[in-house]
């Protein structure tokens, strides 16, 4: 039975449901309507967070939402996380996987590097950078929510990570298409690739493969694209809790430190997730049932939905004033991991190309 207690969270969390209604209707208008796009190319989530920020600054969100504003950020999104596990199918990509898999360990273990040695050059804070690093590597603005509550990140530098990612990851997704063409000279896979592994989004990923394969018929690109940038999402299981432990670890004096002590346990619920979706895969192999794409496309739309309830919400606590104190330098460590992983993701195809085909 629910006491005071819990109501008294249900006003913010209502108000996080409104923007996330509001943000898919103008997602809709703007991608569907305007832009002529069958789906709309641009992420609900974005959108959400640029709402909130709007309604947030230009209004003094009331104390009875914020009780409910700082549930969902904190568990609605790790249920939105969890949800986001059954999307992702590491079957699909045992035919490419062999250089796929390499390919975006090189990119994320290179970016950690640069961005490692920018944190002295520019002073950046420690918190900041991980945010950037984790949504430049492995799956944008979902890494940046997913690893905000383990390192203990703050509003603010969520918002600006969130920011930073969103900004280079449009450029990327409406520059790399024509680039990787020209580059990759119509490749469908290392173009492919190209696209899943430099772009930092799951939306954009698909909105690029999208205008590959309209500009240059080649929907085996979008294919590729898409499937590669699920595989990344899956190195979240292990980009976690390593930010963690590297995190606190530098935070703590304690000796005796132990990973458990913030390993965050959610991760445990996104791999259940996964291991769900592919016995029920396994179970309905040869055999079409919609109860089960029923389901999938279920727990799609509520992974969507808290996920973008929980953008919303962090739009609406954040503080543009105080966005604008921490200076240009965490945008110049965004646009040093956009270039270096596309700039790897090339030299590692060039290498594989040279050596292996």
């Amino acid at each position: 039975m629910l006491n005071k207690k819990h109501l008294v969270v249900i006003p913010g969390i209502i108000l996080a449901f409104v923007l996330y209604t509001l943000s898919q209707g103008f997602n809709n208008i703007i991608g569907i309507e305007l832009l002529g796009y069958s789906k709309s190319p641009i992420s609900t989530a974005m959108i959400a967070i640029l709402l909130g920020m709007f309604f947030g600054n230009l209004f003094k969100v009331r104390d009875s939402f914020q009780k409910g504003l700082d549930f969902t950020r904190e568990y609605i999104l790790k249920m939105g996380i969890i949800c986001l596990g059954i999307q992702l199918k590491p079957f699909e990509f045992l035919d490419f996987g062999k250089i796929a898999i390499p390919l975006i360990i090189i990119c994320i273990i290179s970016v950690l590097v640069v961005i490692k040695l920018l944190i002295k050059k520019l002073k950046i804070p420690t918190r900041m950078a991980y945010l950037i690093s984790i949504g430049s590597t492995v799956c944008g603005t979902t890494a940046i929510m997913a690893t905000a509550p383990v390192i203990k990140a703050n509003k603010n530098e969520i918002s600006y990570a969130i920011a930073n990612i969103t900004l280079f990851g449009i450029l990327s997704m409406l520059v790399y298409p024509y680039f990787a063409n020209i580059y990759f000279n119509g490749d469908p896979l290392f173009t492919g690739l190209f696209l899943g592994t430099s772009i930092h989004e799951t939306s954009q990923v698909a909105a690029a493969g999208l205008i590959y394969e309209q500009q240059f018929n080649s929907p085996e690109t979008l294919n590729i694209a898409t499937v590669t940038k699920l595989i990344r999402n899956t190195f979240l299981i292990i980009m976690i809790p390593l930010f963690a432990f590297l995190y606190n670890r530098g935070q703590t004096k304690e000796k005796n430190y132990s990973i458990l002590s913030i390993f965050p346990y959610f991760v445990l619920g996104f791999v259940g997730m996964i291991i769900f979706r592919n016995i029920g895969d396994q179970i309905y192999l040869n055999s079409s049932s919609e109860n089960w794409i029923n389901t999938i496309d279920i727990i799609k739309l509520f992974s969507k939905i808290f996920l973008t309830m929980a953008m919303a919400a962090i739009g609406l606590s954040t503080n543009l004033k105080e966005i604008r104190s921490m200076g240009y330098k965490p945008f110049v460590v965004g646009f040093v991991a956009m270039a270096t992983v596309g700039i790897i993701c090339i030299l590692t195809i060039e290498l594989y190309t040279k050596f292996f085909v």
